[in-house]
């Protein structure tokens, strides 16, 4: 079988949807048509208000982005759905003279709040969908379920004439609230399609999105407060810097994206060539990558293990004679170590990747490298130069290898049980025990989808 039929088609965003993210857009789906419903039977309130707000929500839906670990984000839509839900008036001159800041303005009701946000994000996801890139459905309905949550909170206390001051207190708290409940709903979401505990992604969430989200709902807030003390025109001016700021991210984003681009057509050269077998590097990429996130690396580490895990085989095209099925786990140390070091050499061309370079020559190394010289002590052992031991993501990338050298693409569950067995046999010096059983721990979650 060639390495095209192998490799399975790409499915569109519909087709990759699990039980958690079904659940979510059930839900977003009900609130969106209870939303309409009511809308429609007492007619928008403030609809100039309504449709400034549904073109800010559109226009940062068009200009969404995907941040490192596949997240899509819409900031800038965020920022003005949560605004809106939160506006208590626009303008001053919209007040009666006893209330503060016009509290009693803004009397749109919370269900408009989703009728509008959703609207908004539908005009905006129009031209992506035009060139075939359709948004996905469990991000926009995250987003559209943490707007609705805002929402529900909040407009009810905007008619109860509270003090301008108890009302930001309840704003940062309302805003709070919805970041945590988008990272909860992305962890557990997340923590089902890709295997991993909650804990782990939740803190993965934590740790990706929560400066993110803590900006947005600053901007919402002030989006808020600014329109209510001087009109439309505060939403100008409170949205252009973050836009600016996205483009900036996203320009950072497409570098990073077009890195890992090339990093995966470099890994395929080695297929190409038949140094390797068809999918190799992409199986062993993936698997590190899980590996990686079940030990708790940051988001950041995880990119570098990818980049590494992809092109840890490269070394293997200045071989005069192929090893047999690219299996360097069968090949003699000497020989990985080889393997290793001349890829770390090309890697290191590149002068952008000597990180990455690092982990790959060292993920030939065994586990227990130099522990045993610093053991035996002694005015010999001294004058004699140690291994760098392997870093964690060297450590993951030599277990993951080794793995798919024996099973390959097989999906023979007793296949995989013998091998992990062999790899726990040589865990006492060759490879680290606790990598060997967070792959354990992957390698069964995936048997048992």
């Amino acid at each position: 079988m060639s390495g095209t039929e192998m490799r399975p088609r790409e499915r569109a965003a519909w087709q990759t949807i699990d039980s958690g993210q079904l659940l979510l857009i059930a839900t977003a789906g009900l609130f969106v048509i209870v939303a309409i419903t009511q809308v429609a039977a007492v007619r928008l309130v403030q609809p100039d208000i309504a449709i400034i707000f549904g073109v800010l929500i559109a226009l940062g839906e068009l200009f969404r982005m995907v941040m490192p670990g596949n997240r899509e984000v819409a900031p800038i839509a965020s920022a003005g759905a949560i605004g809106y839900a939160m506006l208590v008036g626009v303008g001053p001159e919209n007040a009666p003279p006893h209330a503060p800041l016009g509290v009693e303005a803004a009397t749109h009701s919370p269900l408009q709040v989703v009728a509008v946000t959703a609207a908004g994000m539908v005009v905006g996801s129009l031209p992506h969908i035009a060139v075939g890139r359709s948004p996905r459905p469990d991000a926009m309905a995250r987003r559209l379920f943490t707007v609705a949550v805002v929402a529900l909170c909040f407009r009810p206390l905007v008619s109860l004439h509270l003090p301008w001051q108890l009302l930001l207190l309840l704003m940062g708290v309302v805003v709070v609230l919805s970041c945590c409940t988008d990272v909860v709903i992305a962890a557990m979401i997340r923590a089902e399609a890709v295997r991993v505990r909650f804990g782990i992604a939740l803190r993965d969430e934590i740790d990706a999105k929560m400066a993110l989200c803590a900006a947005t709902s600053a901007t919402a807030m002030l989006i808020a407060v600014a329109t209510t003390a001087m009109g439309e025109a505060a939403l100008l001016i409170f949205t252009v810097p973050i836009l600016v700021t996205q483009f900036a991210f996203r320009r950072y984003a497409g570098i990073r994206a077009t890195y890992l681009q090339t990093v995966r057509a470099l890994s395929r050269v080695t297929e190409v060539g038949g140094y390797v077998e068809a999918g190799h590097s992409h199986r062993v990429s993936k698997l590190a990558v899980s590996m990686g996130r079940e030990l708790g690396m940051s988001e950041e580490e995880l990119l570098e293990l990818e980049y590494a895990a992809l092109m840890h085989d490269i070394g293997q095209l200045s071989l005069g004679d192929p090893i047999p099925g690219g299996a360097t786990v069968l090949a003699s140390p000497a020989e990985q170590r080889r393997i290793a070091e001349l890829g770390a050499e090309v890697i290191k061309q590149t002068g952008v990747l000597d990180r990455v370079a690092h982990i790959v020559q060292l993920s030939s190394h065994p586990y227990r490298t130099g522990h045993e010289a610093a053991a035996t002590g002694g005015e010999a052992d001294a004058l004699v130069p140690r291994p760098v031991p392997p870093p964690l993501a060297g450590r993951i990338i030599k277990v993951a290898n080794a793995y798919d050298d024996l099973v390959g693409d097989s999906a023979d569950r007793d296949r995989g049980v013998a091998v992990l067995e062999r790899l726990r046999l040589d865990s006492a010096a060759e490879y680290d025990p606790t990598v060997v059983e967070a792959l354990s721990r992957v390698v069964d979650r995936r048997t048992r989808l």
